[in-house]
């Protein structure tokens, strides 16, 4: 494989886990500058400053934000107003190393009595190894425990690219990729799995870790989102076969592993991860059950192959609707997230043009028939991927650079 005649944003493939450029820096009219850290100063060849954050509206309304520091320590920052912001707590969490760069970065979640939960991953000294990790508070994350790994399984294999969510019932989901069934069933097994475990009380004890699916990619992230009835959905890339990197989707209260169905048909074969996952949303519009997704694929269109993030509606039983499918009105699109309140959709990206990146926005008022197009900054150097963040009638993105961290009130 020539790496270098790979399509953007693809460039820079390796086989089995891919790092996609990330770059950036802004000029908005309605971006909120964070008091968050400054990134370390680069000198010589010293790494890349760790930018991956999460974020999360608390049950209050406030915005949460979690990320590693200026010293590369997991902090927490809050806002009521999204206009001033409280100082950085620092959180203890036991000299762990933290995974916070791309597709693996912390995450925060609230639950419906007073819980909170940070997760991240903890790299091990093996290649493309860790556990997941989690922090639990009873008290609406004033205070917060020291770390614990969420599965049983502590084998140095691949625990990695958790989500984290509460179902409608109050049960808090741990999802993520592991790589058990490689180990045990050798070469012949293609790709990783996906496993979650179920805690009922807020984090203090999970169930067992259950298989979920057979044959995930190995490095995306995994997309959850909950249904009209309350319970989880999940999209995950998939291997297909023995090389065919779509789409599943599964409900997770499914007992029975490999209850999933394909979500998405580009028919991309290819022998390798391209850390590129999904953006799922449920479609809450009146008289359309089902969900919004975003995703990145290459697909044969009049005999080429096109590389674009792609949006479609997906039914209740998440089988995608041929006619929404489409490439978002960007070629350099990459690393797209999507979000939806009633008939308004959003779906964020960032966009790699030689030295600058733009951070982008299509927006639809009519439940995803039609969007328009806006861009909300732009960037020089290091940036996170950005996310999008709604609670209520609120929805805004959250995007971190070098130089701060933007927050983006979307109003449309």
């Amino acid at each position: 494989m020539n790496i270098n005649k790979l399509p953007s944003p693809l460039h820079g493939l390796l086989l089995g886990c891919v790092s996609l450029l990330l770059s950036a820096s802004a000029w908005s009219q309605t971006a909120t500058p964070v008091a968050a850290p400054a990134a370390p100063a680069h000198a010589g060849h010293a790494p890349r400053a760790q930018l991956a954050t999460g974020a999360a509206f608390a049950p209050d309304g406030s915005l949460w934000i979690v990320g590693l520091d200026a010293q590369q320590q997991l902090s927490t920052w809050r806002s009521t107003d999204l206009a001033t912001w409280s100082v950085p707590h620092k959180l203890e969490t036991s000299g762990d190393p933290i995974s916070a760069d791309g597709e693996n970065r912390p995450k925060i979640a609230f639950g419906p009595q007073g819980q909170a939960v940070i997760s991240y991953t903890r790299p091990l000294d093996k290649p493309y190894t860790g556990w997941i990790r989690m922090l639990r508070s009873g008290d609406g994350g004033a205070n917060f425990s020291a770390p614990f790994t969420v599965h049983h399984d502590t084998q140095e294999i691949t625990h990695r690219f958790e989500s984290v969510a509460f179902d409608g019932a109050g049960a808090l989901h741990a999802v993520w990729i592991d790589k058990r069934d490689l180990k045990a069933g050798g070469k012949g097994y293609v790709g990783a799995a996906i496993y979650q475990a179920v805690s009922t009380d807020g984090g203090q004890t999970f169930g067992p870790d259950t298989k979920v699916a057979d044959h995930s990619c190995e490095c995306c992230r995994i997309a959850l989102a909950q249904g009209p009835d309350g319970k989880l959905r999940a999209m995950w890339r998939h291997v297909f076969g023995t090389s065919t990197r779509d789409h599943a989707f599964a409900n997770l209260t499914d007992s029975a592993p490999n209850a999933f169905k394909r979500a998405t048909f580009d028919e991309w074969n290819i022998q390798a991860c391209p850390h590129h996952g999904p953006g799922l949303a449920r479609a809450d519009s009146a008289g359309s059950p089902g969900y919004h997704a975003v995703w990145f694929g290459i697909r044969k269109e009049k005999g080429a192959d096109i590389a674009a993030v792609r949006y479609a509606r997906l039914g209740a039983d998440g089988q995608p609707i041929a006619s929404t499918v489409r490439a978002l009105p960007d070629a350099q699109a990459e690393h797209a997230d999507v979000a939806a309140i009633g008939d308004r959709v959003a779906i964020v990206w960032r966009s790699f043009q030689g030295k600058e990146t733009s951070l982008k926005v299509w927006l639809s008022k009519d439940a995803g028939k039609t969007f328009e197009t806006r861009v909300l900054a732009s960037a020089h150097g290091n940036n996170d991927q950005p996310h999008l963040v709604s609670k209520d009638s609120r929805m805004v993105v959250v995007w971190r650079t070098e130089e701060k961290t933007q927050i983006h009130e979307l109003t449309f």
